[in-house]
């Protein structure tokens, strides 16, 4: 398993990535702007199996759509976060208004140099299936 971040980078990396879960979860739209703003390169971009890559102001607006289907939801962290040089990854869980868990899944993120603000998230959904040799990109029987 592979270690992750320690002492103070862990802190930063922690407080960086729960914010941008905050901004997932904030129902106020100037709020959920500042703090993904807080946290977000300009040239940053988001996608999941829904959408494609998206621009801060793209994401905004999903973010919107999808809080519409799901007053009162929201996103926190589910795991440690595992990180190396730019790259993090960490499990999420979306919580609804009467605490049942609504969706699971794993971000992968690439930070900015400074490790401060994200440049990128390609977001999964639910848990990986086991190898069966069907599975792309598995080698075929010999």
């Amino acid at each position: 398993m592979a270690a992750g971040p320690r002492g103070l980078d862990a802190l930063n990396l922690e407080a960086l990535i729960d914010r941008y879960g905050e901004a997932w979860s904030e129902p106020d739209a100037a709020r959920r702007a500042a703090l993904l703003a807080s946290v977000w390169a300009p040239e940053a971009t988001y996608s999941d199996p829904t959408v494609a890559p998206l621009d801060m102001a793209g994401l905004l607006a999903h973010i919107a759509r999808v809080q519409a289907g799901r007053p009162g939801a929201i996103v926190r962290r589910s795991t440690v976060i595992d990180a190396h040089h730019e790259v993090l990854r960490f499990g999420f869980e979306v919580i609804g208004a009467d605490g049942a868990v609504l969706r699971h899944g794993v971000d992968f993120v690439v930070l900015d140099a400074a490790r401060t603000r994200i440049r990128q998230v390609t977001g999964f959904f639910g848990a990986l299936d086991t190898a069966t040799g069907d599975a792309i990109g598995a080698a075929a029987p010999e």
